[in-house]
């Protein structure tokens, strides 16, 4: 692991390419490739693709759909909680590619799509609704929430395993005291799990930012408006076989993993 790691670091400071001079004799050309990548309009635009899919589809999506799943699942029987547990576990152990594949043909065809409507058009034209090319129209919306369904059982079943840990006679005391939900899920769940808060948020953050498959199965790569920092990366060092500026590229990924990793354990104050 230790050498790939800094074969990579080495190439993101020279010009290696698979074609051209940069095949032939690479040369080193210090920070050129750092110094290009945020000259590079269109990669801000990845940079800011990027931070918009993390914040909506993990740290608001994964991150508090699976803490209200884990919260509703705690007082229920374990009938309901085998059932919705398994629906929502199933989303998360299929292959990326996949799942990219299942919501594609969800949100497949348009208003003009006879061939092949798509199942959600299918149920909109079933409630004389109109039809819409939801990838297109929509693109960013649509990613995020496939996102959602893919990665929140992966929340929900590390808070449902912070919540078992909390003593059922804490909250009776607060509800005997007059405490409402609210003022419990606040001065004494959200405290009591911060840890897991902070594990949690770390980890979907690393796996959103290192997101490829399921979002390029949806767009193919080619809508600006979804093209995360990874797609760009890919692109450039696959498509235009730039592989010194990919290998920069994706250091920089790695960078803004590393920095929001740290944001999170100074606010939550938490060892990780």
């Amino acid at each position: 692991m230790l050498g790939p790691a800094i074969w990579s670091i080495y190439v993101s400071f020279t010009n290696m390419a698979l074609t051209g001079v940069g095949a032939d004799t690479p040369q080193f050309v210090g920070f050129d490739n750092f110094v290009h990548i945020f000259r590079d309009g269109e990669f801000l635009n990845s940079l800011r693709v990027s931070l918009t899919y993390l914040v909506f589809s993990a740290l608001i999506g994964q991150a508090g759909l699976g803490l209200l799943l884990a919260l509703l699942m705690r007082r229920r029987n374990i009938v309901f909680k085998s059932i919705l547990g398994a629906i929502i576990v199933a989303a998360w152990v299929i292959p990326d590619v996949v799942a990219g594949f299942v919501w594609s043909a969800f949100l497949a065809g348009g208003p003009q799509s006879v061939l092949d409507p798509g199942l959600l058009n299918t149920i909109f034209s079933t409630f004389g609704l109109p039809r819409h090319a939801w990838l297109q129209e929509a693109p960013m919306t649509m990613v995020v929430i496939a996102n959602i369904w893919r990665g929140t059982a992966f929340s929900m079943l590390l808070y449902a395993s912070a919540l078992e840990s909390i003593p059922q006679e804490l909250l009776e005391a607060s509800s005997i005291d007059g405490a409402n939900i609210w003022a419990s899920l606040r001065y004494i769940i959200l405290p009591l799990i911060r840890g897991a808060i902070g594990t949690d948020l770390l980890l979907i953050t690393l796996a959103t930012l290192s997101d490829f498959t399921l979002v390029y199965v949806l767009t193919a790569g080619s809508n600006v408006n979804t093209e995360l920092m990874t797609i760009y990366q890919y692109r450039q060092a696959f498509q235009f076989y730039q592989i010194g500026y990919g290998s920069a590229i994706a250091l920089l990924i790695i960078a803004a993993g590393a920095i929001l990793s740290l944001i999170y354990t100074r606010i939550l104050r938490v060892d990780l």
